[in-house]
């Protein structure tokens, strides 16, 4: 099945291309099935990208879902045409009075800032107490990872010394859970941050409970055990060569980055990087949707 998105989405076009089902708005109009509606906070300078991505992984799934895109009010992006927001993001002021069955709350490129000293934080903070009442499950990403720990269960983040980037050996540590279906004990997936997060400090808290880690890379994934809230450090959606421009970003920039660990071939940066790991997107984005979205809201949550 579909997702179900606006006609001139600029994704719409790329999707296709690689033979991806997406389903535009005139057409699912006409049928007769409710799909499920997911709220994406796009919160990544490169909006365009991030969104093909993320219908990417949502679209592997046997489920029609209306996806809808979310712009913070309180700060403008400075990175992302303002027709292209006008034209496909609404505001929290406009959803507000709905709900939706999941939502994602993207990462953020906030290293070494304090949550409180975030432009957008109170809105923010606003729109995940929002979630609580008005989304059934929630997945957050990266930055929105750490800013959810932190906003619901006062997790503080810890800065690391240099960047984490790179393809990470991870490890599933919670068995037989539906969010790991079909997914190898080991997995890898990207990381791209200089923020960390404390595992004893997850353990401390009762309603968490640690999903996997990494030797190297530290907590990755944890859940709520009510399946409510999701929050995952890495970066499974990303593109065979999202990793590489940041490098390149970074080098122009005079921040003489190290390597990103395990990705190019032979650390040799002119060699275009093998994906490990887009088979583990994939299963963990319609596990969700399927077991943790679809299968648990109940029907008269619209």
């Amino acid at each position: 099945m579909p997702i179900n998105i606006p006609n001139s989405l600029p994704a719409v076009e790329t999707l296709q291309n690689e033979n991806i089902f997406v389903m535009t708005k005139s057409r699912a109009e006409h049928q007769d099935i409710r799909p499920l509606r997911v709220l994406i906070l796009n919160l990544m300078p490169t909006k365009i990208v991030t969104e093909t991505q993320l219908l990417r992984k949502l679209s592997n799934t046997p489920i029609q879902i209306q996806v809808e895109l979310l712009k913070t009010a309180s700060y403008i992006p400075q990175h992302t045409d303002p027709t292209h927001l006008d034209t496909f993001y609404t505001t929290f002021e406009e959803v507000k009075d709905q709900k939706y069955d999941g939502m994602i709350i993207t990462g953020a490129p906030l290293d070494y800032i304090r949550f409180e000293d975030v432009t957008y934080w109170n809105e923010a903070c606003e729109i995940m107490e929002w979630c609580k009442t008005n989304v059934y499950s929630t997945m957050h990403m990266c930055w929105g990872a750490f800013a959810g720990l932190y906003y619901y269960f006062g997790i503080p983040k810890v800065d690391l010394k240099e960047k984490l980037s790179g393809v990470f050996e991870h490890r599933i540590v919670k068995d037989h859970v539906p969010l790991f279906r079909g997914l190898d004990d080991i997995f890898y997936a990207p990381q791209s941050r200089a923020t960390d997060v404390k595992e004893e400090d997850i353990q401390a808290v009762d309603e968490l409970e640690v999903m996997a880690v990494s030797d190297i890379a530290g907590v990755t994934i944890v859940k709520t055990k009510d399946d409510r809230h999701f929050f995952m450090t890495c970066h499974p959606e990303y593109d065979a060569d999202t990793l590489a421009k940041e490098y390149y970003r970074d080098v122009e920039k005079g921040l003489n980055p190290k390597l990103p660990y395990h990705y190019f071939p032979d650390d040799d940066p002119t060699q275009a990087p093998v994906v490990r790991w887009r088979s583990t997107g994939q299963i963990i984005f319609s596990n969700w949707i399927n077991h943790y979205v679809y299968q648990n809201t109940p029907y008269e949550w619209q």
